[in-house]
């Protein structure tokens, strides 16, 4: 099985939350689809981190770089 990219996990639960924010599909399906955006989450999540992580070592090896936190960012 290929391995699942960022992008395509993070379309496919942006289409599970429309589908499921219309509120059309019988429950079973809707129960499939709340598992299946569990999962995406959790990948989605685990993805985001490990970036997270690269990043910082990357920054860490540079004297004249900081790491800062995104939301530092707003109050500048």
């Amino acid at each position: 099985m290929a391995k699942e990219k960022f992008e395509d996990a993070l379309e496919k639960l942006e289409d599970i939350v429309k589908k499921m924010e219309a509120g059309d599909i019988p429950l079973e399906e809707a129960l499939k689809s709340f598992e299946e955006g569990v999962r995406l989450i959790r990948f989605c999540s685990a993805k985001l981190e490990e970036t997270q992580r690269r990043v910082e070592i990357l920054l860490g090896n540079e004297d004249s770089l900081k790491v800062r936190n995104f939301q530092d960012e707003d109050s500048n």
